[in-house]
C-alpha cells in the first residue's frame, strides 16, 4: 500500500510517502521542513517534492495518515483538513495519530515544545506502547525519570538530557499500524489540541457611544 504521511503538529512540518505492508514499511521519500508558524504555506510543496522525489502521482497514493497532535491550533488544523481533502477528492482511506507515538521507538518519554513554557509529553512502554498521555505541562512538573526524546532545549528544565528526535514518515505509520490493515477501523479525525484556543469570543458586547 503506498501511503502519503503528514504531520503538522510540530514548528517542523513533515511529508512522506511510504510502502506500508503488514511486514513492514518501505520508506520512498521523506521532506522535514523548518516551517515555523508557515505550515499552510509549506505544506503543499512539500507534498508535491517527495511524490516527485519518489517518481508517483498523487493518484497512486492509497492512503493518508496524518498526525493529530497535540499541537497549536493554527499548523494543526493545516495538516488534518489536507489529509481529509486528500482522502476524500482520492476515495481512499484517512487514518489519524498521536503525533507523539511518531517520535522515538522503545520505552521513552516524549517531549515538545508546547510554548508558554510547556511541553506536549507521552510515555511509552519497553514494547513501545503509550502508557500515560498525551498531556501538556511545565517540564518542571512533569515528574518522569527519562529517558526522555524529542524537544531537547528542555533537558536543564526535565532533570536530564532530552535525545533530539522529531516526527518521521516511519513513526507514523508505525503508530498507524493497526488501521492501515483494517481501514475500515479507522476513527473519525480528531486533533488533540488539549487547549482552549487563545482566541474566544467576548464575554460582553461594548456600548457604541453615538455623535
Amino acid at each position: 500500500m503506498l501511503v502519503l504521511a503528514l504531520d503538522t503538529a510540530t514548528p517542523t512540518l513533515l511529508a512522506g510517502l511510504a510502502r506500508w505492508t503488514p511486514e513492514g514499511t518501505e520508506v520512498l521519500a521523506e521532506r522535514a521542513v523548518p516551517s515555523g508558524t508557515r505550515h499552510a504555506e509549506l505544506l503543499t510543496p512539500a507534498i508535491q517534492v517527495v511524490l516527485a522525489d519518489a517518481g508517483v502521482a498523487l493518484g497512486d497514493v492509497e492512503a493518508v495518515v496524518t498526525g493529530l497532535g497535540p499541537g497549536p491550533f493554527t499548523g494543526l488544523r493545516v495538516g488534518v483538513v489536507t489529509a481529509a481533502a486528500l482522502a476524500d477528492a482520492r476515495g481512499i482511506p484517512v487514518i489519524g495519530v498521536c503525533s507523539l507515538d511518531a517520535i522515538g521507538a522503545g520505552e521513552r518519554t516524549v517531549v515538545t515544545d508546547a510554548r508558554r513554557k510547556e511541553v506536549y509529553w507521552a510515555a511509552y512502554d519497553a514494547s513501545g506502547a503509550r502508557a500515560d498521555g498525551p498531556g501538556v505541562v511545565r517540564p518542571e512538573q512533569l515528574g518522569r525519570p527519562g529517558p526522555f526524546v524529542g524537544d531537547p532545549a528542555f533537558g536543564e528544565r526535565l532533570g536530564g538530557p532530552v535525545e533530539p528526535a522529531q516526527v518521521t514518515t516511519a513513526g507514523l505509520l508505525r503508530a498507524a499500524t493497526g488501521q492501515l490493515a483494517d481501514p475500515g477501523s479507522a476513527a473519525p479525525l480528531l486533533p488533540l489540541y488539549l487547549r482552549r484556543p487563545d482566541a474566544v469570543p467576548p464575554t460582553s458586547i461594548k456600548a457604541v457611544s453615538q455623535p
